[in-house]
C-alpha cells in the first residue's frame, strides 16, 4: 500500500509512519481511516468524549494513529477504527456544553495535565465523607470537585485532543481550533501528541489556528529503541521541545520509564536535551504498567523510579513530578515514604 499520495508531511520531506489501521473496509493509513469528507465538510473519528482524570480537562479521545506503539494502552481505538464521525461543528457543541460545568478557570501557562496534580489528589473524599484526603493539596472548595466517570476532580478550562495522533494532517484541527476560539475564547486549546506530525509547517498552522498547549510523549531518545516501541523515526520529534517554545505555545513533556528499554540511560539524555531548553518545562515521568504487546514486561521498582527522577532534577530540571505513582506503590505508607523522599509537589496523585 502506498502512503505517499495520502502522506501531507511526505511532501514536506518527511517519511511516512506506514502504520496501518483496521477498517471494516480492510487495512487503511491512519489518515485514510481517522479522516473522511462527508457531505462536502471533513470530519474526524471520535471515540469517546470525557472529563477525564487525573488530568482535569475535557479529553476528546481520536481513533486511528500514526503510530504503532507496543505499549499502547489506547490500542483498541488508537489500531482500529472505532467511533463516531464528527466535524468541527459537532465537536464544538460538546466543548460549549462542557463550559457549562467548568469549575476552574486557569492561565494559559498552566494549560497543562502537569499542573492538574497540584490541585487535587483525586480522592474524592471531600464529597463522600466531607473531609480533606491526606494528600489533598487543600486549594480547591467542595462544590470545585465533581464526579465524571473517570473520577473525582475538578473541570478546568482546557480542551485536549488525546488518543489516536493525525496531527500531521492538520486540516481538521484547524478548522476545530478556529471555531473554539472563535466561541470560547476563554478555553485552552491542548493536544496530547508523539510530536511526529509536528514538523515546522504543521506547528506554524496549528499555533496560528489557536493551539495553546502541547503535551509531548517523547517515548525514547535512542532511534532504534524508538522504532522498536513505535515503528517510526523520532529525529525531528528531539527538535520539537525548543521550536515549540520559541513559537509561544506551553510545553509540557511526558517521559516513560519501561524496565529493559527506557531505563536511565535514556533519561539521563533527555535530561541533558531538555536542560539544554529550558530547565522550568514542567516534566512529568510516569511508570509503565504492561499493556498491548508489552504485556509480559516488568513494571518499575519504587527504587528505579526514584533514581530517575533524581536524574532528571540532577540536571538542573526544576518542574519535574513523577505519575502513575500506584504502579509502584501499592499502599499508603510507600506513598507517604515516596513524598517523604522527593516532596509532595513532586508527586502526581
Amino acid at each position: 500500500m502506498s502512503f505517499r499520495k495520502y502522506c501531507f508531511i511526505s511532501y514536506q520531506g518527511y517519511e511516512p509512519c506506514n502504520n496501518i489501521i483496521e477498517t471494516p473496509e480492510g487495512p487503511l493509513p491512519p489518515c485514510k481511516a481517522g479522516l473522511k469528507i462527508i457531505g462536502g465538510e471533513i470530519h474526524r473519528l471520535i471515540y469517546d468524549i470525557v472529563l477525564s482524570r487525573p488530568e482535569d480537562y475535557l479529553s476528546i479521545y481520536q481513533s486511528a494513529c500514526n503510530h504503532s506503539c507496543m505499549k499502547c494502552h489506547s490500542w483498541y481505538f488508537s489500531q482500529r477504527a472505532v467511533g463516531t464521525w464528527m466535524s468541527p461543528r459537532d465537536l464544538l457543541e460538546h466543548v460549549l456544553k462542557y463550559r457549562e460545568t467548568i469549575t476552574v478557570w486557569e492561565p494559559r501557562d498552566r494549560a497543562t495535565m502537569w499542573h492538574a496534580s497540584d490541585l487535587c489528589a483525586h480522592c474524592g473524599r471531600c464529597i463522600e465523607e466531607g473531609e480533606r484526603g491526606p494528600f489533598c493539596p487543600g486549594k480547591l472548595r467542595k462544590e470545585q470537585v465533581l464526579l465524571s466517570p473517570q473520577g473525582y476532580g475538578p473541570a478546568r478550562n482546557i480542551i485536549s485532543f488525546t488518543g489516536g495522533d493525525l496531527y500531521c494532517q492538520p486540516a481538521y484541527y484547524i478548522k476545530v481550533f478556529k471555531l473554539i476560539k472563535k466561541e470560547a475564547e476563554d478555553l485552552w486549546i491542548h493536544i496530547e501528541t508523539n510530536g511526529y506530525g509536528l514538523t515546522p509547517k504543521n506547528l506554524e498552522l496549528l499555533y496560528e489556528a489557536g493551539l495553546d498547549s502541547i503535551w509531548l510523549d517523547m517515548k525514547a531518545y535512542s532511534e532504534d529503541i524508538y522504532r522498536k516501541l513505535c515503528g517510526t523515526t523520532n529525529k525531528w520529534i528531539l527538535e520539537l521541545p525548543e521550536r515549540i517554545i520559541d513559537l509561544g505555545i506551553v510545553l509540557e513533556i511526558v517521559l516513560l520509564y519501561i524496565p529493559g528499554l527506557v531505563e536511565i540511560g535514556e533519561i539521563r539524555k533527555f535530561a541533558e536535551l531538555l536542560s539544554n531548553v529550558d530547565k522550568d518545562i514542567p516534566i512529568t515521568l510516569l511508570a509503565f504498567f504492561p499493556e498491548y504487546m508489552m504485556i509480559n514486561y516488568r513494571t518499575p521498582t519504587y527504587d528505579e523510579m526514584v533514581r530517575a527522577y533524581k536524574v532528571l532534577r540532577e540536571y538542573g530540571l526544576r518542574r519535574v513530578r513523577v505519575g502513575n505513582v500506584s504502579v509502584f506503590c501499592k499502599t499508603l505508607s510507600c506513598v507517604e515514604r515516596l513524598i517523604n523522599e522527593i516532596g509532595r509537589d513532586a508527586v502526581s496523585l
